[in-house]
């Protein structure tokens, strides 16, 4: 059965973490996964064709250590609206930084069961490095799980601290 994303114009894109897939409609950027996943190919000239070229040399940039945040527009609408606040408030947390999942949902409004909502916000992010969850840690300052696996999340973390640099040769 062929998904709703799996329609999206889609380009893989080979990086220093490996192989990432892009996908966007008309109004911005809608995946960021890691790992080769099928899609329609973009047709040149397109609105989606010009995002997915602009976002693929942002995310280039990025994992370069040339870049510290992204200016290609992200579509969060089918993201549901209490999980849409808390990505909107990932955006808040600087490069760099970090944040624990209890100030994420604060941030976000969540009062009951806070931290586990935001959690569950995080686990379904849709644009995994442009949308920066990989920035929210355990209240211990532990790394928790991440969508693109632990080592992606800790190899980001340093990339922006400035730690770590990532190479094409591997990380």
């Amino acid at each position: 059965m062929i998904t709703r994303s799996h329609r999206r114009p889609t380009v893989v894109r080979e990086t220093a973490l490996g192989a990432v897939t892009l996908s966007a409609s008309p109004r911005g950027l809608t995946r960021v996964r890691f790992g080769p996943r099928p899609g329609a190919t973009p047709v040149a000239g397109t609105v989606e064709h010009r995002l997915l070229d602009q976002a693929a040399r942002e995310l280039d940039e990025y994992l370069a250590g040339r870049r510290t945040g992204f200016d290609v527009p992200v579509d969060l609408s089918a993201v549901e609206p209490e999980h849409r606040r808390v990505l909107d408030a990932l955006h808040r947390v600087p490069y760099g930084g970090t944040c624990s999942y209890a100030e994420l949902a604060r941030a976000a409004g969540l009062t009951e069961d806070g931290p586990r909502r935001a959690g569950a916000a995080c686990a379904r992010n849709p644009v995994l490095v442009v949308v920066p969850c990989h920035r929210v840690v355990a209240a211990s300052g532990a790394l928790t799980g991440y969508a693109g696996g632990l080592a992606a999340k800790r190899a980001l973390l340093a990339l922006e601290r400035g730690q770590f640099m990532l190479d094409a040769a591997g990380w």
